[in-house]
């Protein structure tokens, strides 16, 4: 079911820099040094056609989730005994046996830090790899795909670039600045969809102006006078943003082929069930819909809202009351039931090889316990997992020390992260340098 609105250069030899560089990484890679940071084999550049990135928004515990540390004291290791995957040495808390037992099909890093421990400026961190300041920040690591994309192959059917979830991510009141276009422009912002657990879908892109209806939609003349009319609302919207998010909506609606894409009713009941019936697994079943229709980027919201248990909000990561409880009945179960669905899917039907899939928060939870039995924001360390488009699984990158508080090994940075993934998307440092974005950015070697 789909409802209508819901969200109020050349050198002396004519070789170019970038073969250069190819060159570079493939003699890397037949000395045996593919795995060294820093280096991508030449095979795996531009082998993503399609990105899911899972932004837990939040910040999970890593302690809790995929790093326990079941000899720290009591006051830090918590309740949850940890488990035995199928990647020798490496245990994940009881909370994910599906996960558990597909860890050879993924890479975990235990080494991620970032720079600020308050959620909107995390958030920028975590989507664009540098921080909000100076203004306009440093556009989503989506925005960077989407340009490339529209730069290399045009316009498609389907947008380049999508939100799915309930709406862009914020705190209580101030929303992640980095979650678009940013320097790039509006035009790369994405374009936002909410999935709900019933597997209906909205378009909120179309929930600008009062009035507007599929209808109205179909009659471009009543349209045009309704606009005619609206003219404080359009002033307030802004006329120019709101014409072109309107119109890559109305063409969704009106193509049939860009319609089925967006119709999880096609699924069966199984596969439905396999999610979950929950707003996060419905997205991440929209999202693989979207990687099979070929957008290539396609960023999956855990929730609007950072808060757990604040009345109004959407059950985010933040778990500074309940962390356990929260984890256990809810979190836990949904984001292994999801998420390993995801995995499944994309690999059976043959796409996981060409999907790069990301699951990351804007960091992580304090190792030792507040004072109500819970943990509070903990930028200094925390996990990222990442699967597909010629990622290595059943890899463990980088260690945290025995409380999880630091990484005893090299961090791992934001921007590393948004470095490697332009890469998989065939966004070289040519190609960056061109975009002006990801300045002095280096890829995660490890990963393959």
């Amino acid at each position: 079911m789909l409802n209508i609105g819901g969200f109020a250069g050349r050198n002396c030899h004519q070789r170019s820099r970038r073969a250069f560089l190819r060159a570079g990484a493939s003699a890397a890679a037949g000395l045996g040094l593919a795995g060294l940071p820093g280096v991508v084999p030449a095979s795996e550049l531009g082998r993503a056609k399609s990105v899911i990135f899972l932004w837990l928004w939040g910040a999970p515990s890593h302690l809790d989730t995929f790093d326990p540390k079941p000899k720290a004291p009591a006051e830090y290791r918590g309740p949850f005994a940890p488990i035995a995957t199928r990647t020798p040495g490496a245990h994940f808390t009881e909370l994910f046996p599906q996960l558990a037992q597909r860890s050879d099909q993924f890479a975990l890093i235990r080494s991620m830090v970032t720079f600020d421990g308050n959620h909107p400026a995390a958030g920028s961190w975590g989507l664009t790899g540098f921080g909000e300041n100076p203004e306009p920040v440093h556009p989503n690591f989506g925005s960077i795909v989407a340009k490339h994309n529209l730069q290399r192959h045009g316009a498609a059917e389907l947008p380049p670039f999508f939100f799915v979830g309930r709406g862009i991510p914020r705190d209580v009141v101030q929303r992640v600045r980095g979650f678009g276009g940013g320097r790039l422009g509006q035009q790369y912002d994405p374009f936002l969809v909410n999935c709900r657990d019933d597997s209906s879908i909205e378009l909120p892109s179309l929930d600008l102006l009062d009035g507007i209806t599929p209808h109205r939609l179909d009659d471009r003349r009543s349209l045009i006078s309704l606009l005619d009319d609206s003219q404080r609302q359009l002033a307030n919207a802004g006329i120019d943003n709101w014409d072109r998010t309107f119109q890559t909506a109305y063409g969704l609606l009106t193509k049939p082929e860009a319609r089925q894409a967006f119709d999880l009713t096609r699924e069966t009941e199984q596969t439905r069930q396999r999610y979950g019936r929950t707003s996060f697994g419905q997205s991440c079943l929209l999202a693989r819909r979207l990687a099979e229709a070929a957008v290539p980027y396609i960023q999956v919201n855990w929730s609007e809202y950072v808060e757990a248990v604040t009345p109004g909000c959407d059950f985010g990561w933040d778990t500074h009351i309940y962390n356990f409880e929260l984890l256990q009945d809810r979190h836990g179960p949904i984001l292994d039931r999801a998420f390993s669905a995801l995995l499944d899917d994309l690999r059976e039907r043959g796409l996981l090889d060409t999907t790069l899939v990301v699951a990351m928060g804007e960091f992580g939870r304090t190792p030792r316990l507040n004072t109500r039995a819970a943990r509070d924001h903990w930028p200094r360390c925390y996990f990222s997992i990442w699967a597909g488009a010629g990622v290595v699984g059943g890899r463990v990158i980088g260690e945290s020390d025995a409380l999880a508080e630091d990484p005893v090994t090299p961090a791992i940075t934001p921007v590393m992260a948004g470095t490697t993934i332009c890469e998989l998307a065939g966004i070289d440092v040519q190609a960056r340098s061109e975009l002006a974005v990801l300045p002095d950015g280096t890829v995660i070697g490890e990963l393959f």
